[in-house]
Parts: structure tokens; sequence; C-alpha cells
């Protein structure tokens, strides 16, 4: 029987983008985003949802962070749309590419509304279809990700996150560089990314926004975690990827 824990072929292929020269470039401008938000955000705990790239948490000052996915270097292996956790569990939750890269992508905004703590934060980045990146994608062949994942567009985001109750509270772009394969390439254009940001501000390869969980009726003085001394670690409950993980477990004893 095939061992359910390894990483899909397009997981893959995912993790040897971000590993490329246009990958690491394009995470190391939307790294820039996630390290101005994250100092300001306090809590207990907080959530990176896909582990495509690594983790873009190292700036927050929470000290218990987790990484949730379905391959086996993620902390919890589950499916985003479905978590194993109670509600108001998180009080930063990030979703660094995760909606493009899942079937199911307004569940995965759900489940993150579910799990977030009220005035908990969500930070989240896409690659933009209205972008020298979303024309790669329309006019190219590959198969691999991140081209072979579905674009969200900018304007069906905010729709999604504002109809769930969220707050946008920032929104930026970055990445208006050429979106080629080699170093070379990408140097030689470096001066196109610097006027993109200038001269044609919302054409950036990549959206970020930070989104605050608002909750209807509920008015806070303080933080809960200011309010508490201490905070029960996060519940989790059985999903379909850890039956399947057990059963692979128990055929091989």
């Amino acid at each position: 029987m095939p061992d359910s824990t390894e990483p899909p072929h397009s997981a893959a292929q995912g993790a040897s983008w971000w590993a490329s020269d246009l990958g690491v470039r394009v995470r190391a401008e939307e790294q820039r985003f996630f390290d101005a938000q994250l100092p300001d955000l306090f809590g207990y705990y907080a959530l990176q949802i896909g582990v495509a790239g690594g983790s873009v948490l190292g700036a927050s000052r929470i000290r218990t962070q987790w990484m949730l996915d379905t391959i086996v270097s993620a902390h919890v292996l589950a499916e985003p749309d479905r978590m194993p956790f109670k509600e108001s569990q998180f009080d930063v939750v990030a979703l660094p590419h995760t909606l493009e890269a899942d079937p199911l992508p307004h569940e995965v905004l759900r489940e993150a509304y579910r799990i977030l703590r009220p005035e908990g934060h969500l930070l989240l980045t896409g690659f933009n279809p209205v972008s020298l990146f979303g024309l790669r994608r329309y006019l190219g062949s590959s198969a691999s990700p991140p081209w072979s994942h579905e674009f969200i567009s900018l304007s069906r985001a905010k729709d999604w996150l504002t109809l769930l109750g969220f707050d946008l509270a920032t929104v930026s772009l970055c990445a208006f560089g050429l979106p080629a394969t080699r170093a070379r390439t990408l140097d030689r254009f470096d001066r196109l990314a610097r006027w993109g940001e200038s001269y044609w501000p919302f054409l950036g390869g990549v959206y970020c926004i930070r989104a605050v969980k608002r909750v209807a009726g509920v008015r806070l003085l303080r933080p809960a975690w200011a309010r508490q001394r201490s905070r029960v670690a996060p519940q989790t409950v059985p999903t379909r990827h850890a039956s399947r993980l057990g059963a692979n477990r128990s055929d091989k004893e």
C-alpha cells in the first residue's frame, strides 16, 4: 500500500518552484509584508496554513507557532478546508498563497475565520491575475505550480473576506518585476520592478492583505489573551488525512 505521508507530486513541484530564483525573489518581497505586520500582533497561538516556501512567521512575537498542510514537513497534517481545531483558537492565521493552491478556497477562508478568535488577524498573500504573473500563467503551457493554480483576483478575495465578517486593515501589492526564470534576466529587468511600484501600483504580481475578524455583538475592551493568564492549547479533532495516516501505520505494523 502506498504511503500517504509522501508529499503529492504537485506539492513537491511547488516546493521546487519556491526554491528557484524567481520563487526566492517573490517570497523575499512578500516576506517584507509579513515582517512589517507581525511584530505588532500579539497573542498565544499563531498558525500558518501551507508550508510551500517555508515559514513566514519569523518576525512574530507569538511563541507557539504551528504549520498545517497535507505534507509531512507540517506540524499538523490536515486539509486546509477542514481543519482539526475548535473555534476561536488562534490569534494570528497566515495564508501564504494557500487559497489558489486549494480546490475549495472559500472553504479555507471560512475555516480560517472559524478558528480565529474575535479581533484576531488574518494575513493573506496571493498571485494577482491582473499582472505580468497572471499574463504568464494565461499564455504559458506549464502544468506545474504555481502556474497550474487558479489565481484569485484581489477584488474577489476582498469580497470573500468582507462577506465572511473580516474588516480589511491593510492591502498592498508587490513583485512588480518580470516573472522570468533566470537570475540574470531578473537582474536585467530589476528597474522594471522599481518603476512598477510608482507608475502602475495595481499591477503587482502579488497582493498582500491583513484582515481582522469582527463578531457582531461582541465588544472587547482588551484582547482575550490579555485578560487571561494562560490559554488552553488548541484541541484537535480527527481528519480524513489523520485517518489515512493511522491506517497506513497500522498496515506497516
